[in-house]
């Protein structure tokens, strides 16, 4: 995807933010260590050299000798002694040594005129006498070459240069340096490719991430992130994070999309109820209207029906407006009801509508439960109304009530045809009707939202050839008093 091509490179993202960072902290501490062993490595080396010069220093010191006597000795005698190396070659030898007066002028040694690389080490101190009493050797440059120079004073007042050259002190750091750093840039590019590889594997997670995301957005609301071979915990977390959530997000699409068609239906359903009988009202106003109605037989039969359309369409009204109360959660008049009282009732009003129709009745006693009556008395007269509205007048029918474990549970069934299993599901769908039978088909949906109301729930039980068995379970809780 372009998108996550976009941002998985470049300085700002997280991988090339983290490597660099990675790159940057061994950097400085190559620069930190390569700082501190060149240093270390100088200071033992000259600390060496400035040993050797101070030793002599000290054993010249110790002859008390002047320059005279210096002179009546021979040169390279006294450089064997003082195991100081008389410098005839270039200004980069290990070693030179030079004697100047007290205006610094260079003194001839024996029979040796002062050579070039004596002259140039006695013109690069600008006050010898100074040199003398230096606890260390100063760095001087002879021509261009780097020495340690220190200076020892004679009783007469003449002064002997003593040097060492530090050139090659300072090629081998030049190449420890250089080898430093070559290791140095080898070492941040082997390290820049691992965190690059590292950081891949281990913002794969995320990556999934925003590609189930994207996919999400685009409309596969299934989609979740997989579980990676090796997830931190960290990441881990945020993946079963994110698929909750994603659940969640389907969930209430799901929902909302399965109300808004719930809803669509509904308003057609409702709109197709309401048409039939204001259709009829209509049409035999039409009649009248256009005098068609004459003989005081039709007048009659005409306005018996649209007295019934009207009482029919004020029933589908009634149950609208119960169900839409129902819909908003009502304060219900809840006190103490004597259940079994109530189900005696519903079952002598059956008994007076179909006198014919066997009803049994276990309800004996009395059984109280903090309810809201009317509620439950309409509760019961839609069981009963389904009832007598879908099976034969001569069908058994049965109300129970008991109570158990804490609930109060009602059972009314049939010994009737029964429902099939796409029906059954749909029972307490609003306007639906099995098999396209009579009434407005919201009795069973205000039996679930009445006894939803209560803290209930109803269960159904059917099977074709088997009957039908409605049961409510309530809370079995009563006010005392």
């Amino acid at each position: 995807m372009i998108f996550r091509h976009h941002h998985s490179h470049g300085i700002h993202s997280l991988r090339g933010k983290l490597t660099l960072a990675n790159v940057a902290l061994l950097a400085l501490g190559i620069i930190v260590a390569t700082a501190v062993s060149l240093m270390g490595m100088r200071y033992y080396l000259l600390d060496q050299v400035d040993s050797e010069l101070l030793k002599t220093r000290d054993s010249l010191g110790s002859t008390q000798l002047t320059a005279r006597q210096i002179d009546s000795m021979s040169a390279l005698a006294f450089v064997r002694d003082g195991k100081i190396p008389e410098s005839q070659g270039p200004p980069n030898s290990d070693s030179l040594f030079a004697m100047v007066d007290a205006k610094g002028k260079t003194l001839t040694i024996g029979t040796f005129e002062p050579t070039e690389n004596q002259r140039a080490l006695a013109a690069a101190v600008d006050d010898p006498q100074s040199l003398t009493g230096d606890a260390e050797p100063r760095d001087v440059s002879v021509d261009g070459a780097p020495f340690r120079v220190i200076g020892v004073s004679l009783t007469d007042g003449t002064t002997i240069l003593l040097a060492t050259s530090t050139d090659a002190l300072h090629k081998g750091m030049a190449k420890a340096l250089k080898l430093d750093l070559t290791f140095g840039v080898l070492l941040l590019a082997l390290l820049a490719v691992l965190t690059m590889l590292s950081v891949s594997r281990r913002l794969r997670p995320l990556e999934d991430m925003v590609e189930t995301s994207s996919a999400i957005a685009e409309g596969d609301l299934a989609r979740r992130v997989p579980s990676s071979h090796h997830p931190t915990q960290e990441v881990e977390q945020l993946r079963l994070a994110l698929n909750s959530m994603l659940h969640q997000v389907e969930s209430a699409y799901r929902t909302r999309e399965r109300s808004a068609t719930q809803l669509r239906r509904f308003v057609a359903d409702a709109s197709h109820e309401l048409r039939t009988p204001l259709s009829a009202i209509r049409g035999y106003l039409q009649l009248y209207d256009k005098g068609m109605l004459r003989e005081p037989g039709e007048r009659k039969r005409a306005w018996d029906r649209m007295t019934g359309e009207a009482d029919r369409m004020a029933r589908l009204v009634d149950e609208l407006l119960t169900l839409a109360r129902l819909d908003q959660q009502p304060e219900l008049r809840f006190k103490n009801v004597d259940l079994s009282r109530l189900v005696r009732d519903a079952a002598e009003d059956l008994r007076a509508q179909q006198p014919e129709r066997p009803v049994s009745v276990g309800a004996d006693g009395a059984l109280l439960i903090h309810a809201d009556e009317s509620g439950l008395r309409q509760v019961l007269g839609n069981l009963v109304a389904n009832v007598r509205t879908h099976t034969p007048a001569d069908v058994a029918v049965t109300l129970g009530l008991e109570r158990v474990d804490g609930v109060v549970r009602l059972c009314v069934s049939d010994e009737g045809p029964g429902l099939e299993e796409d029906d059954a599901s749909r029972i307490f769908d609003r306007f639906f009707r099995a098999g396209g039978g009579a009434g407005s088909g919201l009795g069973m949906a205000i039996v679930q939202g009445v006894v939803v109301a209560h803290g209930g729930e109803v269960e159904v039980r059917t099977a074709p050839g088997e009957g039908l068995a409605v049961t409510v379970t309530l809370p079995a809780k009563a006010c005392a008093g």
